[in-house]
């Protein structure tokens, strides 16, 4: 199960203005399967997980001791227990985050930044899920999305399935109507200063099949 946090959406519905019913809603089971496959078919790692424990147990099972590990900012994956698994040290994975934090110059600082889209192991979550498998995420710098083209040798994406929408388009507009509005409030409360969308990544399929495993947790996780 995963456990709420002060970033969780919960807390900023009010104050974003917007409408869950409409864009955090659990699909019917059709349709997550329908997605599963049209994912698969995008030659990509399809995993359907109960919830975040279970989400969590199958990261673990994927990823071998000593690889390096990346992830970009996510409520997701803090939600599910993945950064707290990465600090404690105790799967015995290598984390580029934790070498960076421990940096104190910021010339330094920046360049680990870079050089950890290229880790063994990049996690990240998405903002939409096209039930016709394309998958997308945004981002203010392009530190959270970056890693998903080309740089990191495995991609891991865990996604609630809140996220699945029917379209492209409508993975577009769930981004600008929900995610993007959330995101800036939880920007505005942990940083004091709003967010922005400078970039969008689509993942719409793997020519190197089986870099990307896409973790579909059935539970309401994220923006």
């Amino acid at each position: 199960m995963a456990r709420d946090t002060q970033y969780s959406a919960g807390h900023f519905l009010g104050t974003a203005g917007v409408d869950q019913k409409k864009w955090s809603r659990i699909p019917p089971a059709p349709l997550l399967e329908q997605t599963a496959e049209a994912i698969g078919r995008r030659s990509m790692n399809v995993i359907i997980a109960e919830d975040g424990s279970d989400a969590l147990a199958r990261i673990r099972t994927i990823i071998p001791k000593g690889s390096t590990v990346m992830s970009g900012s996510s409520t997701t994956l803090i939600e599910i227990g993945f950064e707290d698994l990465v600090a404690e040290g105790e799967a015995g994975w290598r984390s580029l985050r934790e070498r960076i934090l421990a940096e104190d110059e910021d010339r330094t600082r920046n360049e680990l930044r870079r050089h950890s889209i290229t880790a063994d192991y990049f996690l990240s979550s998405a903002n939409a899920v096209a039930s016709t498998g394309e998958i997308v995420a945004c981002d203010a710098s392009g530190s959270r999305v970056g890693a998903w083209p080309y740089g990191a040798r495995r991609l891991i994406i865990v996604a609630g399935v809140n996220k699945i929408v029917p379209t492209l388009q409508d993975a577009f507009d769930r981004i600008r109507e929900y995610a993007f509005p959330l995101e800036n409030a939880r920007a505005l409360r942990a940083y004091g200063t709003p967010s922005m969308i400078g970039k969008y990544v689509i993942l719409a399929g793997e020519r190197d099949p089986g870099r990307t495993t896409v973790i579909l947790v059935k539970e309401v996780l994220g923006y």
